[in-house]
Formats: structure tokens, C-alpha cells, sequence
């Protein structure tokens, strides 16, 4: 699978990586914010981080996942505010990531620091068919809890 990746700012390959894989084994690529000056979120506020990075996804047969890094929300409590954020195969704006401060200090965030992580994932469209009744199950309604602490 190819992805497209359009670099919207003169810093993309220069002072900013270009998203790769760190790894042989990583499922996702470092996004890292395109700032010209620090941004700090302050302790319990949000801020959106620019990447200056524009995807085209093949089809709509994949799509583009934002996650936290783990480093930055468990040290700082530093996490998408969305939990997870989604581009879909069509857009083709810039990839903006919404961050939010859940520690108890400020946390500033410097040009070129790592932000989140992307990962590319094939997805499937249900066809959606509304019913009278849903087949039966052993936890049936039992919602949250249900099954043990």
C-alpha cells in the first residue's frame, strides 16, 4: 500500500522529519509538530498542533488513525483530545492534532517535538440493515461490569 504524503511547509524533510517507521516492527509513524514557536497547553487546557503534512489515502479501504504517544501521556498526561483521532480517505486538508493537557503542570511543546503517532489501518463499511430483534448471547444486556470487576 502506497501513502501519499504531501509536505504543506518548507521545515517538512528539513527541520522536520518526513513521517517513517521507526522500526521494522512499528504498526505507526511519528507525527511532530510544525510550529514556528512553542505552544504550551496549559494544565487542563487543549490546544491543535499543526504537522504541516497533508495524506491521500489509496481508497476508502483504509484510513489514517492519530494516537497518543505513550511517552508523552503517561510522563506528562499529554494525549489527543479526541482519544483517537480519524482521517478518512478523503480529505486532503492538513493533518492537525488536538491535544490535551490532563497533568497538573503546564506543558509546552517545542517545533519539531514528537506529537503523536499515525497508523494506517484497512477498514471495513458495514452494510447497515435495522432488525426487530438481535440473536442471543450469553452476556445479553449485561453492560458495564457485567462480567467481572
Amino acid at each position: 500500500m502506497e501513502l501519499k504524503i504531501k509536505a504543506l511547509s518548507p521545515k517538512i524533510g528539513r527541520e522536520i522529519p518526513a513521517p517513517f517507521y521507526a522500526t521494522p516492527g512499528a504498526a505507526a509513524m511519528d507525527l511532530h509538530a510544525c510550529t514556528d514557536t512553542p505552544v504550551t497547553i496549559p494544565a487542563g487546557g487543549r490546544a491543535v498542533i499543526p504537522t504541516g503534512l497533508a495524506i491521500a489515502l489509496p481508497s476508502a479501504g483504509f484510513v489514517a488513525l492519530i494516537f497518543a504517544r505513550s511517552g508523552l501521556g503517561i510522563k506528562h498526561g499529554v494525549a489527543p483530545a479526541n482519544c483517537v483521532g480519524v482521517i478518512d480517505s478523503d480529505y486532503r486538508g492538513e493533518i492537525l492534532v488536538g491535544l490535551q493537557n490532563l497533568g497538573g503542570v503546564d506543558y509546552t511543546i517545542q517545533p519539531g517535538d514528537r506529537i503523536a503517532q499515525m497508523m494506517i489501518t484497512p477498514v471495513i463499511q458495514a452494510q447497515v440493515r435495522l432488525v426487530e430483534e438481535l440473536d442471543d448471547t450469553a452476556r445479553g444486556t449485561g453492560g458495564f461490569g457485567s462480567t467481572g470487576q
